[in-house]
């Protein structure tokens, strides 16, 4: 069941802007300047597929298992789910996460049949040290309206929020708004919604709370999150018994 990956690259195209091996500083100039192809305003029309991504970590084997799930819009039926492993070819650096997670993801992506018209990332967009995080990064490489949701600050100083679930406070960071402080349930600690490519910090707001479904973390970075971890998890045990049985 994990032991490969079954499907072939038969789906999402993917723009090559940049080399993926490049050292920390080459990264930031590659932000910088990829942050040029970014739109910050609406190119939306109707909306009929969302998709959750996230990616786990096994650093004890140098991987990432990047995974997406698709859902039909509005009703929020699964329709597909795919998965990648890459090796983990860059090392931890804050604000590069990028560089680290995105060529798994990438992978993942290609295999998606149903190109989603918004792509919701458990990573930060435009709330970002340099306005380019995760988010907006993937939005730029696959031409894709991408959303930002993060569970953490990553920069910015804000207010907080009312306690109903849908009120927001601004993310400011030197003066500029980055992204809103949203309480998507009553009672619970905010999450940080940014813009990834493609859509207003407004509309992004909307579309987070329109796939949210009563938790804290909307619905599809949640389930995206929860998969990669079961395939982590079980790509591990699949590799123990290959060692056990030899």
């Amino acid at each position: 069941m994990y032991g490969r990956e079954a499907e072939r690259d038969v789906g999402m195209k993917i723009r090559q802007l940049h080399e993926w091996r490049v050292t920390p500083a080459e990264a930031r100039e590659i932000q910088v300047r990829l942050r040029e192809r970014m739109e910050v305003n609406d190119r939306l029309g109707e909306v009929r597929l969302v998709a959750g991504a996230d990616v786990a970590l096994d650093t004890r084997r140098g991987r990432a298992i990047a995974g997406v799930i698709v859902y039909a819009f509005p009703e929020m039926k699964e329709a597909e789910r795919r998965w990648a492993v890459r090796a983990l070819r860059f090392p931890y650096v804050p604000g590069l996460l990028s560089f680290r997670e995105a060529p798994a993801l990438l992978a993942a992506f290609r295999k998606v049949r149903g190109a989603p018209d918004v792509i919701f990332c458990d990573a930060q967009g435009y709330a970002h040290p340099r306005r380019f995080g995760l988010a907006c990064h993937l939005g730029v490489l696959l031409e894709r309206a991408t959303v930002g949701c993060a569970k953490s600050r990553l920069v910015g100083e804000h207010n907080e929020p009312g306690g109903k679930a849908g009120e927001w406070a601004e993310l400011m960071d030197a003066g500029e708004r980055i992204g809103a402080v949203l309480r998507t349930r009553e009672g619970v600690r905010p999450i940080y919604v940014s813009q990834g490519n493609r859509v207003s910090l407004e509309r992004a707001v909307e579309l987070v709370l329109a796939v949210c479904d009563g938790y804290r973390i909307p619905r599809p970075t949640r389930e995206a999150d929860h998969w990669v971890e079961r395939l982590k998890r079980g790509l591990a045990t699949e590799a123990q018994s290959r060692r056990e049985r030899r």
